[in-house]
């Protein structure tokens, strides 16, 4: 029971950081969901910090994990909301600009967690 309230803790704080990102006021010409896309990123950054940490320390801190990476992560990334952008972009004709969204998203998330496992190993 203790683990599903560490959980609940960081992925309460990792909505409400979320939600803080999405009041950031961007250019709304802009067709691109960049808040999006930076909050997927930096989510991708941390959770290969954290796991890239928890492999270097080993050693007793399985809660701070439990709420860093399921919780803080689980609840600042927003993969429903990548979705449902990029199906909208589609939608509305946008089928370029939405191709672009979800492979960008896809491979400089993937190169993130790499990058941020690279430099916590050094």
């Amino acid at each position: 029971m203790i683990n599903c309230l560490i959980v609940g803790l960081g992925g309460a704080a990792g909505t409400i950081l979320r939600y803080l990102i999405g009041l950031i006021p961007v250019q709304e010409r802009m067709k691109f969901p960049i808040k999006t896309f930076l909050i997927n990123i930096a989510g991708c950054f941390l959770i290969g910090i954290i796991s890239a940490l928890a492999v270097k320390i080993n050693a007793g801190h399985e809660k701070t994990i439990l709420l860093l990476k399921v919780g803080l992560c689980g609840g600042f990334t927003t993969f429903s909301t990548f979705a449902l952008e990029s199906a909208t972009l589609a939608k509305n004709g946008n089928i370029g600009i939405s191709f672009l969204y979800i492979i960008l998203s896809v491979a400089i998330g993937i190169c993130a967690v790499y990058a941020a496992q690279f430099l916590i190993s050094k």
